[in-house]
């Protein structure tokens, strides 16, 4: 154990999307931070990595901004998907003036992101592990850790910051990493990078799906581009060990708009595979603790939203905290577990809808009828594109992409495709119904829930629903 135990206004633990928001947004108010990572910077971690405009304008919040363009990725203001040869393009509504994605390798995002956060006053411990939490009378009160020369410490803080990703120490110690809402993915993830020789389309953010497989290209920094497949869970086994890379291009080729995107270019790294997706919610707080980022909310990268969740959470939860521990006469342990309850709630409530948007995007289904309508559509109409652009923006809720008149008339115009019969239709509608009753039971079952509740509520299996870029 270390001599003397040091004081903090508060520990996070884990210094990448979610932990340096936090200790970002608390060190600029003149809190005194400390981060632990068992990580050095730079380094990787499993991540799909592509940022929506609103995802920058987070970065951009932490001012963290002018970093990360540094790093010199492409700026990406188009959005394209295609499903089989039905394809769209269209720009985004700007979030904070900023109209393009990017997509950002985590090795140098990450450190952007802690070098952000050390120069706004936070310190950052690298190749430090979480051992353990102090607890003071059914409080956490501290944290103990060991650092690269095995050596024992012990912080004391009002408040610990678990941002340590799915497998938190903070959320196993603190006895909440059985879910409070949980849903299996229909879906595997593999990702590979590729030298890019398009350069007339590297300001492109693109999807293609083909029946039950989905995959992308997204430039990225370095020159390269990252290229994700979903296969539905069921082909995972041919994905696996020295099969993975006949497999992945397989998967490739299976995808005839990705291969032509990716002709002429060079596969440069191995093929990294996260499988078992589950997309989750965690009591995310509690007294004297909370759960930013991954450890408390997950969802499957099919709508690339973690990121931006993690840096918006993780700040929020910074701005909502930092008056109660710089106040003068020390930290309200009340006010400050309410402040965490009050946060936890607000991001169930904003993140329940998507949550369910992403558990059916990730189902791995087939297309169905009323989705070739939907890209028929958006292929037509600029604004329908706009709009489907805007729900993974952020900008607009899943709700916007089906309203009552665009189903009424997908169903007519599919009603008179040759080929597609009336019981298909019919079977697709009723799948509609059965996935808007059941979301809406879900969410009002989880917003009433109590958020001590350790027992999951498993989601219902992941009925069709129109996929998008």
């Amino acid at each position: 154990m270390g001599a003397a135990n040091e004081h903090f206004d508060a520990v996070v633990v884990g210094g990448r999307c979610a932990g340096a928001a936090s200790a970002t947004a608390l060190a600029q108010r003149g809190l005194r931070v400390l981060v632990v990572d068992a990580a050095r910077f730079p380094s990787d971690t499993v991540s799909t990595h592509l940022l929506w405009p609103t995802t920058m304008a987070e970065i951009q919040a932490l001012g963290a901004l002018p970093a990360v363009e540094e790093i010199g990725a492409p700026r990406m203001p188009l959005a394209e998907a295609v499903l089989d040869d039905i394809g769209w393009r269209t720009t985004y509504s700007p979030v904070s003036g900023i109209d393009y994605a990017m997509c950002v390798r985590r090795t140098h995002l990450d450190h952007a992101l802690v070098t952000v956060a050390r120069a706004a006053g936070a310190e950052i411990r690298e190749r430090c592990t979480a051992t353990d939490l102090v607890f003071d009378d059914g409080r956490v009160a501290g944290l103990c850790y060991t650092d690269d020369d095995d050596q024992t410490h012990e912080v004391r803080a009002p408040v610990v910051i678990g941002a340590d990703g799915r497998k938190s120490v903070v959320a196993r110690l603190v006895g909440v990493t059985a879910p409070t809402l949980v849903a299996p993915s229909g879906r595997a993830c593999y990702y590979a990078y590729w030298s890019d020789t398009r350069e007339d389309l590297r300001h492109i953010a693109s999807q293609w799906r083909v029946g039950s497989l989905l995959g992308t290209a997204f430039p990225c920094d370095g020159g390269d581009l990252l290229s994700l497949l979903q296969p539905p869970v069921h082909l995972a086994p041919e994905f696996r060990g020295r099969r993975a890379q006949e497999a992945y291009r397989r998967g490739v080729e299976a995808l005839p708009g990705l291969a032509r995107r990716l002709d002429g270019c060079e596969l440069v790294s191995r093929v990294r595979s996260c499988t078992g997706i589950e997309s989750y919610f965690r009591q995310s707080s509690g007294p004297g603790w909370a759960l930013p980022g991954d450890a408390g909310h997950f969802k499957d990268p099919v709508t690339a939203q973690g990121i931006r969740d993690a840096l918006r959470y993780g700040r929020l939860l910074g701005e909502a905290i930092a008056p109660i521990l710089g106040a003068r006469d020390g930290a309200d342990r009340d006010a400050l577990d309410r402040a965490t309850a009050t946060w936890a709630a607000q991001r169930e409530r904003d993140c329940i809808e998507v949550y369910q948007w992403t558990n059916f995007l990730a189902s791995g289904a087939p297309p169905s009828p009323l989705e070739y309508e939907l890209y028929r559509q958006a292929q037509t109409q600029p604004d329908f594109a706009a709009v489907l652009s805007d729900i993974y923006n952020r900008v607009q809720p899943p709700a916007a992409m089906m309203p009552v008149t665009t189903l009424l008339g997908a169903v007519t115009h599919a009603l008179r495709r040759p080929g597609v019969s009336v019981r298909d239709v019919g079977a697709d509608l009723r799948s509609q119904q059965k996935r808007m009753v059941a979301d809406w039971l879900e969410k009002r079952r989880f917003l009433r829930s109590d958020a001590a509740d350790a027992h999951p509520a498993i989601s219902q299996p992941a009925s069709r629903l129109p996929q998008v870029v």
